[in-house]
């Protein structure tokens, strides 16, 4: 039992100033985390109570599933991540220090080589698999801009798993297998999520799904088409080539476009010189970037803009991408600020990537390599050459569903699961292999699996709250039943203490606000704010034998006979 009289708490009354969303402001106010450093909090005990009520829940799913759980340390050393060139590539991400003989280490932002390594050591036969194992650990991420509490930071909790199969359909069991039990995980957390086509970014494979939490504050955009259902990832969503028959084009023509360095300005001049009714979406844009010190041209139409995260994991093997710079310019002079078009890009050996809407047979009006002048009847395909298609424009509401063809929708969400079929990349790295039927050495295929568990933590705040506090479903509130005692005189009081350990014998976990020095609405406050899932009042109504029962998400309230009390928490809690 949570006594109040004594439990390490302190509410707020007024928001922290660095809270940027309801989750991060509620977290604090009502006493379950206190920031220690930007991007690092503490865990009071109600916070850390409801942190293990959702590591309860994913231990027992993963372990109901069959998965077996292991515990690496967080402190690894930087060979394994050498042997697979994520010391390097997980760039200043990583947290990297030396012990006093100046040997290498990390603080593990992932797990993967451990987990591999450690199948290695112990199994070599194809009769050993398939298997699955899991940790629950803390991991570390230098991020550049933590931010919104718990659900970025640099140290965090997660969840990873990792299954290893001799073949590509053991593979597609085992990740079927994982989805199913994250399925079962999510809806007894009761989080609404969709589950969203992802790509797999730097973790290298296939077959990505993320699972998101729809939040107004989350940092992930994904689209849905209510027609199909089809759901992915901003990132993943996928554009039809559709070529065009360009036969009739004119061709290329030069025109004068003075002062016309942005699309707005080019499309004022196109309909004041050259006859009206162009808008954006008939000019080309060319966005130069540089790709991992390699320059490269992307080309969107002129009524989107480049998505440098959707580019990014659209581009394989890419680590660090920047847009153009004068610097950049003033080292290639060939190429014009405001006036780039592709036309010349096979001359000074530049690749040209396409969003898909820059089909072949598609003509344009772009930049013609001139100052004040632009290009159009510009044909892909006729006028100039794309090295590769690849999704990284901007996506609309309304952009058309790669399934059905209806229009999607776009929302944001907080990611809580992310799985992936790994392949062979960390155990090709790092020599995993076991002999099949025939005794030939196989090169094991493997899948990973991870839950943000902390963030889940954020993310059930995010989706279960109203404008006075926190309301967690029962399955990882601190209490599922909050007993309030108030008045002067001693009655209520020991009402109270009988009511709630009548309910602690009954199975229920219940906190007790025995505060004999706190007003009723200081309790009714800090109740509201705290947000487990039933209040009980025992206070005016005990005169009539009777107690008053409030429903914290629905606010709805009831009196019944304090001898019925425990039943009817009972049942409302089924």
């Amino acid at each position: 039992m949570l006594r109040m009289s004594t439990l390490f708490l302190r509410t707020l009354r007024d928001d922290p100033a660095d809270a940027e969303v309801a989750s991060h402001r509620l977290l604090v106010r009502a006493g379950y985390i206190r920031r220690i450093a930007a991007g690092i909090y503490s865990w009071l005990p109600l916070g850390y109570l409801t942190f293990r009520n959702v590591e309860r829940v994913v231990r027992e799913e993963m372990d109901a599933a069959g998965f077996q759980e292991v515990h690496f340390p967080a402190l690894l050393p930087r060979e394994p991540y050498e042997q697979t060139q994520r010391w390097n590539e997980y760039g200043p991400d990583l947290f990297r220090l030396k012990d006093r003989k100046g040997a290498d280490y990390l603080l593990g932002p992932t797990h993967e080589e451990m987990f591999t390594l450690m199948v290695k050591g112990e199994y070599s036969s194809y009769k050993d698999l398939p298997l699955s194992l899991y940790q629950i650990q803390t991991k570390y991420r230098d991020e550049p801009r933590p931010r919104s509490g718990i659900i970025r930071g640099r140290e965090f909790v997660m969840k990873d798993s990792y299954s290893f199969d001799l073949t590509d359909e053991g593979l597609i069991a085992s990740y079927n297998k994982h989805r199913a039990a994250y399925i079962k995980t999510f809806d007894r957390l009761g989080l609404k999520y969709n589950i969203v086509s992802a790509v797999s970014g730097a973790m290298g494979g296939s077959g990505s799904e993320e699972f998101l939490a729809p939040c107004e504050t989350g940092e992930d955009t994904y689209v849905l088409c209510e027609k199909c259902g089809y759901a992915a990832n901003v990132e993943a969503m996928k554009t039809v080539v559709v070529p065009v028959d360009s036969k009739g084009v004119s061709a290329l023509e030069e025109i004068d476009t003075p002062n016309t360095p942005t699309i707005d300005s080019l499309v004022e001049v196109l309909n004041a010189k050259y006859g009206g009714g162009f808008t954006g979406a008939d000019t080309l844009k060319n966005v130069l970037l540089v790709a991992d010190g390699k320059t490269i041209c992307v080309l969107v139409p002129g009524d989107r803009e480049v998505d440098l995260k959707r580019l990014q994991a659209n581009l394989s093997g890419v680590q660090e991408l920047r847009l153009f710079e004068d610097e950049d310019f003033a080292k290639n002079p060939h190429l014009v600020k405001g006036y780039v078009g592709p036309q010349a890009a096979a001359k000074h050996s530049l690749p040209l990537y396409a969003d898909p809407r820059i089909a072949p047979g598609t003509h344009w009006v772009t930049g013609a390599n001139k100052k004040n002048v632009h290009a159009r009847n510009v044909v892909n395909g006729r006028d100039f050459e794309v090295e590769s298609y690849i999704d990284c424009a901007e996506v609309c509401a309304g952009d058309t569903c790669p399934k059905c063809s209806n229009p999607v929708i776009i929302d944001r969400a907080i990611e809580i699961g992310h799985i992936f079929q790994l392949g062979r990349k960390y155990a090709q790295a790092l020599d995993l292999t076991v002999l099949d039927s025939d005794g030939k050495s196989q090169v094991v295929i493997m899948g990973s699996y991870g839950i943000g568990v902390s963030r889940a933590v954020a993310a059930i705040a995010e989706q279960s709250h109203d404008e006075i506090g926190l309301c967690w479903p029962q399955e990882i509130a601190p209490a599922q039943v909050h007993i309030v005692a108030t008045g002067k005189d001693d009655l209520p009081f020991d009402a109270a203490e009988k009511l709630a350990l009548a309910c602690e014998n009954s199975g229920l976990r219940v906190m007790l606000d025995d505060r004999r020095d706190a007003s009723p609405g200081v309790k009714f406050k800090d109740a509201e704010l705290i947000g487990n899932p039933i209040i009980v009042i025992v206070g005016k109504a005990l005169a009539d034998g009777k107690v008053e029962i409030r429903l914290r998400k629905s606010g709805e309230r009831t009196e019944v006979l304090l001898a019925d009390a425990v039943s009817a928490v009972t049942k409302l809690l089924v």
